[in-house]
Formats: structure tokens, C-alpha cells, sequence
């Protein structure tokens, strides 16, 4: 039998830097932005440890967590995995701004 590992999916929010090195969330020519989809995987590095942590997905993509859910173990794979959590995290407004585009 495989093992089981525990699995969420979190909402997130591509991100830019800045000149200055802060980070900004990545907009489309019309200043609109998506909220997406990603969970941890089997080979995931790193831990979860809260709201507005900054993760490395697959493509290299740097993505602010707006929110987290747990997914059954059996529906992991309806999400797309991420690479590896980073030590980084955004600011509480950066985080205010993607959750109003959440609801």
C-alpha cells in the first residue's frame, strides 16, 4: 500500500517584485489578477505555516497563499502539486486586496 501523506489545497495569488524587492501581485494588461489553485504533493519542500507564506510552483511562479482547505487524500489530484514553501511572506494588505477578489 502507498503512503498517505496530508494534503491541502491552497489559494493563491501570482506575484511580481518590484525594483525594490517587495512583492506585488501580478496583473493582466487590464489590472485584473486570478485567484488559483494548488496543493501539496508528495515531493513538496517545506511547511506550511500560514496566511500570506510565499511558495515556488512547478513553473517557477512565486504565489502568495490568500487561503487553505484540506482535500481528501483521494481527490489530490483534481489540483495541480507546488514545488516548495519559501520562508517569505507577503504583506497583510497584499493579502487583504486577493481575499476581496475571493468572495
Amino acid at each position: 500500500m502507498k503512503r498517505k501523506y496530508p494534503v491541502n489545497r491552497y489559494l493563491g495569488v501570482v506575484l511580481t517584485a518590484d525594483d525594490d524587492g517587495n512583492y506585488r501581485i501580478k496583473r493582466d494588461a487590464h489590472g485584473q489578477f486570478k485567484l488559483n489553485v494548488w496543493r501539496t504533493g508528495r515531493h513538496t519542500k517545506g511547511k506550511f505555516k500560514k496566511i500570506g507564506q510565499v511558495f515556488l510552483t512547478e513553473n517557477e511562479l512565486r504565489v502568495a497563499v490568500v487561503a487553505y482547505h484540506k482535500v481528501k487524500y483521494n481527490h489530490r489530484h483534481n489540483y495541480t502539486p507546488l514545488q516548495r514553501f519559501t520562508t517569505a511572506y507577503v504583506s497583510p494588505k497584499l493579502i487583504k486586496i486577493a481575499q476581496q477578489k475571493e468572495k
